[in-house]
């Protein structure tokens, strides 16, 4: 009894899955496979979930902070698990998901959710997966949770699953993420946005000083997103009138956010406001 209790312990896992930001959003085509051509970078930022299981003789799963489906292997931390039991011997799971990362809000948090729990069943269970084969799961699961794999910095081309890393920092600046009770669904953004390819490439953009993005760098939803919730288009500018230095929605929404030099005060009433260190 005393031996079980020591390897339950040992195969109880605990990891921290984090968000991101869409730093510009250009969506460039539409996709004969009705899919969109973007560029974009995500960068990661340190708003995080907390992801933990244990060996179980049914797989469950206990989310807290957020609705979840009466399915739960329709959950995409369920699903990454489901992935690799394909290809390897992997036993059930019981699975606790701390949700701190709003959903909906184009932060990529179920995305992370996901590829955090392969990278945390590859490490638990000595699967010895590459990151690149890991990569190769994690797009099974959605075009972004390949991102959360090496978790850092990348300009993101095709339909938001090809990664080319990229040398950007925004270490010593502020960012506050404002999150209103709105909830913009990813089919409806897509079905209204229109298309086009920036005079200015984003990576020329981001390779500006950052005080010169608000006049070039833009997330294309934006345009669309705000002519039916006008009062996204209300929090860019108070973010702005707080002091930010950049300000944008990040993917398509709901949630907004401000960067700044300097740590702001900031009143948003009946919004989840979250202040961050980049």
């Amino acid at each position: 009894m005393i031996i079980f209790a020591i390897v339950l312990i040992c195969l109880c896992m605990i990891t921290f899955p984090n968000a991101k930001i869409n730093l510009g959003l250009n969506v460039v085509s539409r996709r004969a496979d009705g899919y969109h051509n973007l560029e974009t970078l995500f960068y990661p930022i340190n708003l995080c979930d907390a992801l933990e299981f244990v060996l179980a003789e049914q797989t469950s799963l206990r989310v807290v902070g957020s609705p979840i489906a009466d399915d739960i292997e329709q959950n995409l931390v369920v699903r990454a698990l489901r992935l690799l039991q394909r290809d390897f011997d992997l036993p059930e799971l019981e699975i606790a998901l701390l949700k701190i990362i709003p959903m909906g809000a184009g932060l990529g948090g179920g995305s992370a959710d996901a590829a955090f729990m392969l990278k945390m069943l590859n490490e638990n269970f000595q699967l010895k997966l590459s990151v690149e084969q890991l990569e190769k799961y994690a797009t099974k699961l959605g075009s972004d949770c390949a991102f959360f794999i090496r978790n850092t910095p990348v300009f993101a081309t095709g339909i938001g699953n090809e990664f080319t890393s990229v040398e950007l920092s925004l270490k010593g600046y502020y960012l506050a993420l404002v999150k209103p009770e709105i909830h913009v669904s990813t089919a409806e953004a897509y079905a209204h946005v229109a298309c086009q390819r920036w005079n200015t490439p984003l990576l020329d953009v981001l390779a500006m000083p950052i005080e010169k993005w608000s006049d070039y760098l833009f997330n294309d939803f934006e345009i669309s997103v705000f002519e039916v919730h006008p009062e996204l288009a209300v929090i860019k500018q108070k973010l702005y009138k707080s002091g930010a230095v950049y300000a944008a929605m990040s993917g398509s929404g709901s949630a907004m956010y401000g960067i700044f030099k300097i740590k702001p005060k900031l009143n948003f009433p009946n919004h989840h406001v979250f202040m961050l260190d980049l």
